[in-house]
């Protein structure tokens, strides 16, 4: 027996929503479903008027629905928006090349200007290339951090005022389940904010933020919108994985735990003796970072070195990493450096000794005895920290000296990623 809508025009109903539980006809699931991103957009000010918005489009269901639906609102509304869409090409061969043409097509159906930027071009590697140098476990580190930035880089080159990501409520839901389960204090306190940047950078907005997944597949299908379904060959292995598997168990059970977990996310507080890294700008791309050195500049460092592992843990394993690259290349400056220490050194010492001839240097009238002592030791330890710096050594290691291994002290990292000067994934310098 046919079920009516529940909004009462009279149709018969053909759906159920997973968000609320009501039966719609389609009519009447596509006004829903447009209502309450138009809600979201305007309660969130996500957009002003005359505004050049880019859309992060990868042809996959979220950033096809995003492209239709803030075409829709645009005209319906009237936002005055200048809507554009910008596209990653990772260089994963059997799923990006694919859906790079579901892009296209897009640009066509939506009327709007494409922009497609490649790891290859900005950062001189491929996803394909990454993986054969660190393997599967850890790959998705390396193409998360470069697509945020490659974002950035486009969002630059077009000149607009934001960027629109499709991540929707399942997407949030499962980031703080992912940050609470890892003790990422520092992502977990900004991952549920609809628009997120500090000033002077391009900042990205979530229209689809409270946007059930489900709903998404739903009006994609009804709506007959071409998009590319194909999963990642990469991702099986990623740890998002894992907190999506945990979600739609927890959504079987009770539907409305996504929205729960995204409330519990954003009013979750920090408590204020705890210490959270700020946006700068990183001193080497010039683009928006947590540390002087940005993630991407140290992970492609190590790819360009043979360290492909470099970014991946903590700051001391990587420092370690590179001391060890660096004492192996031939007439290095590390090398070269260390042998000057070394001249320099021994100058100094025979400087500072006295040319008495008396035997017990201890009554030597000239230097009051001071002969007995090194002189070289204080001299040569500014020296050697500014080498450690320099060259971002481990505190704990050796450093040869004039034919003498100099122990440095250690430093206190005992609380790199729960105290939140760290987070568990970044690196510092």
């Amino acid at each position: 027996m046919p079920v009516a809508c529940r909004a009462g025009c009279g149709k018969n109903a053909v759906l159920k929503r997973p968000k609320t539980g009501d039966v719609l006809c389609k009519e009447c699931f596509y006004w829903a479903f447009e209502t309450e991103i138009h809600y979201t957009i305007t309660k969130g000010e996500l957009f002003n008027r005359g505004d050049a918005v880019a859309i992060a489009a990868s042809g996959g269901k979220d950033s096809t629905v995003l492209a239709h639906v803030m075409k829709t609102l645009n005209q319906q509304y009237d936002y005055g928006l200048n809507l554009m869409l910008l596209s990653i090409d990772e260089g994963i061969t059997g799923y990006r090349d694919d859906s790079l043409e579901t892009v296209k097509q897009n640009r066509d159906d939506y009327e709007m200007s494409l922009k497609i930027l490649s790891y290859k071009d900005l950062y001189g590697w491929t996803m394909d290339e990454i993986v054969a140098q660190i393997g599967r476990k850890n790959n998705c580190t390396f193409c998360g951090v470069f697509r945020r930035q490659a974002l950035d880089r486009g969002a630059a080159m077009l000149g607009v005022k934001c960027i629109a990501t499709g991540h929707n409520a399942d997407d949030i839901a499962e980031t703080v389940l992912m940050n609470v389960l890892r003790g990422d204090i520092a992502r977990l306190k900004r991952c549920t904010a609809i628009s997120t940047g500090s000033e002077g950078t391009i900042p990205r907005v979530k229209p689809l933020k409270y946007t059930y997944e489900k709903e998404i597949v739903m009006y994609a299908h009804y709506k007959k919108l071409v998009y590319f379904s194909t999963e990642c060959v990469f991702a099986p292995n990623a740890y998002r994985g894992h907190a999506r598997a945990l979600l739609k168990d927890m959504e079987k059970i009770r539907p409305t735990c996504i929205m729960d977990i995204i409330y519990s996310g954003e009013t979750m507080a920090v408590k204020e003796e705890v210490s959270l890294p700020s946006q700068r700008i990183c001193v080497r791309c010039k683009f928006v970072s947590s540390q002087e050195v940005c993630k991407a500049c140290v992970l492609l460092e190590g790819l360009n070195k043979g360290l492909p592992r470099l970014g991946i843990g903590k700051s001391s394993k990587a420092k370690k990493m590179l001391e060890e690259y660096n004492a192996k290349q031939p007439g290095s400056e590390l090398d070269k450096a260390i042998i000057d220490l070394n001249d320099e050194s021994v100058n100094t010492k025979s400087k500072g000794r006295c040319k008495s001839k008396v035997k017990n240097k201890e009554n030597c009238g000239n230097c009051s005895g001071k002969c007995a002592k090194e002189t070289n030791g204080m001299e040569s330890n500014s020296k050697i920290n500014s080498l450690l710096e320099q060259y971002g050594l481990e505190n704990t290691q050796n450093v040869l000296v004039n034919g003498h291994d100099e122990q440095i002290p250690d430093e206190d990292d005992g609380c790199s990623g729960s105290c939140g000067k760290l987070g568990s994934m970044q690196i510092g310098f």
